[in-house]
């Protein structure tokens, strides 16, 4: 990838546009975005060096006895925050971790793409993203803590005046552009306060970088707004979740290496044994996809969401959907994976799924042209088709006996990941619900 900016041209823009702070980011294994900040006048040394800092403060990341790590900014990501901070005009720039020794930190999700992205390239191909992320907006209450109250009453595509949250979505779309986003689209999603914001496919280190700055632009548009965005999976009962249904294409030298003309469905072999990988290993794929206890409440029948481990280029309920757009716009929609996973994690173990697929030549079954919901479990069984996990301890199980999944990761993040991952479904398997008080409290 060529570079987008120098060093000198960073310090120059900086000193034209006033720049006063500029916010180091990084992510944590479970996808949550860290800041550190610095002021102009360190700008130079930091491009330079990069800086310390405490890695075992950051959860997942290191222990307390091996604590120093460095942070290296990625000199391409510089950009010029929209608005205005507290103390002057902002910037920020995502950076790689390094070990005190110099070595790439093996625990950095970004380095973990980066190395599914190299192999990807010896083979020959470059990964491409298109993301699809939903979020909803809430309002918040009186002392500015989120409620579960909508701002709206719309429904898929609808306007103003029942899409009431159009103009922090139009701000949020804005303030994209003028950090260099394109957006192919945004719209009101299906349920009520829900929205979607799609932008172009990009190499998919630049897009995960982007998914990462998406959620934070909507956040904060949505709290100058007096609204609460979040990428929380489900947190409604009764109405559609929120996912983020991830477009994919392999392409080689400008050319897009799932499309062949003569195929029925427009698809080349590369194409079919890359869905027939993401298939075999769809089960461990929503460790990582779906990492939360919530994750599970949005993967049910009946609200739109897969359920099912099949392919159609027909329907929408199959896990992955081919889209009619062919040649150099071919891609395949793998339709799991929720706004709560590390996108950087997530569309590592997806490449890796994929490459397996190409490299031991994995024949997908035939397509499902059927509504899937509506089939019975016979019908199911019958056509071999199998569902994904229903729990976050179900997905757990799968990615501990899934050694590509596995190898994607690293010891270092998957051993963490797990472990975290289980805490947190025992939490959640101890503790006594709402639903639960109000079902049996008075029956037994």
């Amino acid at each position: 990838m060529s570079s987008k900016y120098t060093r000198e041209d960073i310090l120059s823009i900086v000193e034209d546009e006033g720049i006063e702070f500029i916010y180091l980011q990084f992510t944590d294994i479970f996808g949550v975005m860290k800041n550190v900040a610095i002021t102009v006048e360190e700008l130079n040394n930091v491009l330079e060096e990069g800086i310390i800092f405490d890695g075992s403060a950051i959860d997942g990341f290191v222990r307390i006895e091996e604590s120093d790590m460095r942070l290296k900014p990625d000199l391409n990501t510089f950009t010029i925050h929209p608005w205005r901070g507290n103390f002057g005009r902002e910037a920020r720039i995502i950076c790689d971790v390094y070990t005190s020794d110099g070595e790439p930190f093996e625990g950095d999700p970004r380095y973990i793409l980066k190395k599914a992205c190299r192999e990807a390239k010896n083979m020959g191909y470059d990964l491409f993203i298109g993301p699809e992320c939903e979020f909803f907006l809430f309002h918040t209450d009186e002392q500015g803590k989120p409620t579960l109250n909508t701002h709206d009453e719309a429904g898929y595509f609808d306007l103003a005046p029942s899409d009431l949250g159009e103009n922090a979505r139009r701000d949020i779309i804005m303030n994209l552009k003028k950090m260099g986003f394109e957006i192919e689209a945004s719209h009101h999603e299906v349920a009520p306060g829900q929205h979607e914001i799609d932008f172009k496919q990009d190499e998919a280190l630049n897009a995960a970088d982007k998914i990462m700055t998406l959620k934070t632009i909507i956040r904060v548009v949505a709290k100058n707004h007096g609204l609460h965005a979040t990428f929380m999976p489900k947190p409604v009962f009764g109405i559609s979740g929120s996912g983020m249904h991830i477009n994919q294409s392999l392409m080689k030298n400008g050319e897009n290496m799932f499309y062949d003309d003569l195929d029925r469905f427009k698809l080349s072999k590369t194409a079919y044994y890359y869905i027939g990988g993401i298939l075999k290993h769809a089960k461990a794929l929503c460790a990582i996809t779906n990492p939360t206890v919530n994750s599970y409440k949005r993967l049910v029948s009946g609200y739109e969401a897969p359920v099912y481990i099949a392919w159609s280029a027909k329907n929408r309920s199959p896990l992955i959907r081919i889209p009619s757009n062919t040649g150099k716009n071919t891609r395949l929609e793998l339709r799991s994976p929720d706004p709560s996973c590390n996108p950087y994690l997530s569309l590592a173990v997806i490449l890796k799924a994929g490459l397996d697929g190409i490299k031991n030549k994995i024949e997908p079954p035939l397509p499902i042209d059927k509504n899937i919901y509506e089939m019975t479990d016979d019908e199911r069984a019958a056509c071999g088709i199998e569902s994904l996990p229903q729990s976050l301890e179900e997905a757990l199980y799968c990615i501990e006996r899934d050694e590509v999944i596995r190898e994607a990761l690293g010891d270092h993040v998957y051993n963490r990941f797990v472990e975290a991952k289980k805490i947190e479904w025992e939490e959640y398997r101890n503790r006594i619900t709402p639903w639960e008080i109000e079902k049996y409290l008075t029956k037994f």
